[in-house]
């Protein structure tokens, strides 16, 4: 008996993990922005904050947006926030 374990102990182990989803940029920030105007912060303050430190205590946890956030790299948001600036006002 203890070698049929120590035979099953010894063979490679597979799981399956789901894959991960990829977020939309967009769709982070409109989610983070609402749950901090929600929780009466000033989201560009809070937004902003979170960007320059990397502290995401800086983004609420409320509608579990703190998890939201990091999951997009904080370059991606610079991107986002100025790609969005140069096509609606600068064009």
């Amino acid at each position: 008996m203890y070698r049929e374990m120590n035979e099953k102990m010894s063979n490679t182990q597979y799981f399956k993990t789901a894959p991960e989803i990829k977020v939309e940029v967009g769709q982070v920030m409109q989610e983070v922005y609402q749950a901090l105007s929600e929780k009466g912060y000033n989201p560009v303050n809070q937004i902003v904050g979170y960007i320059m430190s990397g502290d995401p205590t800086y983004i609420t946890s409320y509608k579990n947006a703190r998890s939201l956030i990091m999951k997009v790299e904080r370059d991606e948001l610079i991107e986002e926030a100025l790609t969005y600036y140069i096509n609606h006002k600068l064009k």
